[in-house]
């Protein structure tokens, strides 16, 4: 089975860039996107009528913010929209499919903002999100396709202290990620590359992009029941049409 999960940064612009084209090429079974800031009647007509997949997605309330879409070819048993509280389901930020062997959660973390003004919220946010997936975990194992929004260990960026203090790697946010890992999930993508370098989000500004200077804020995470099942975790970081790249997952 493979899935690409991609933070397209508003799904209008991202398809303006050849959106279509690219799952088109990869055929993917499943495509999870974050960041789509759509409403139901602003998706573009090509991909209402993409063949061969069923589409599933979560709107924020507030017009042209967050949301989530799920794409996919394999027709899932049942759809679960948001965690169950409402201060953050009304932002459109988790979307999860059952499938036979699996749940499938595609999550769209909080960003803390510029003076951590959302620290709080996004903590509470996590810790009700780990409540929620250890719940599904007691029925089948869980994959998570997600922007989580922080860099987990200094590899995960280019300029680790001089971001200590910084939105996505505060000491809170890190610490977070550790205890969720430990909890019994798997970071896909360091079970096959633990070398620095390798990036998923790039600023906009400087060539920041072409210079390589960025952050690994998207993620597979796993169940660990499911490592024997894990096949491969990349990132297509040649695609362009947002200021992510998207992420594969090849699972058995």
């Amino acid at each position: 089975m493979k899935i690409i999960s991609w933070n397209v940064a508003g799904l209008r612009s991202c398809f303006s860039k050849g959106l279509l084209g690219f799952m088109k090429k990869e055929e993917a079974d499943v495509y999870c996107f974050q960041e789509v800031k759509c409403q139901p009647d602003q998706f573009p007509e090509k991909l209402k009528e993409l063949m061969g997949y069923e589409a599933f997605h979560s709107f924020a309330k507030k017009k042209g913010y967050s949301g989530v879409s799920v794409y996919t070819k394999i027709k899932p048993i049942n759809v679960i929209y948001g965690i169950g509280k409402q201060e953050f389901d009304s932002e459109g930020r988790v979307i999860v499919l059952e499938f036979r062997n699996f749940f499938l959660v595609n999550a769209y973390f909080p960003h803390t903002q510029r003076e951590l003004k959302r620290l709080d919220f996004k903590l509470s946010f996590n810790r009700h999100f780990l409540e929620f997936c250890k719940k599904l975990e007691k029925l089948k194992p869980v994959v998570i396709a997600s922007d989580f929004n922080v860099a987990h260990t200094e590899i995960d960026l280019k300029n680790p202290k001089q971001n200590e203090k910084n939105a996505g790697f505060t000491k809170e946010e890190r610490m977070w990620f550790d205890s969720f890992l430990k909890s019994g999930f798997i970071d896909t993508f360091r079970e096959f590359n633990k070398e620095p370098g390798h990036y998923t989000w790039w600023t906009y500004r400087n060539n920041a992009r072409q210079r390589n200077i960025g952050w690994r804020v998207d993620y597979f995470v796993i169940s660990r029941a499911l490592r024997s099942r894990l096949k491969k975790s990349q990132i297509l970081k040649q695609i362009l049409g947002s200021d992510h790249a998207p992420i594969l997952l090849e699972i058995d």
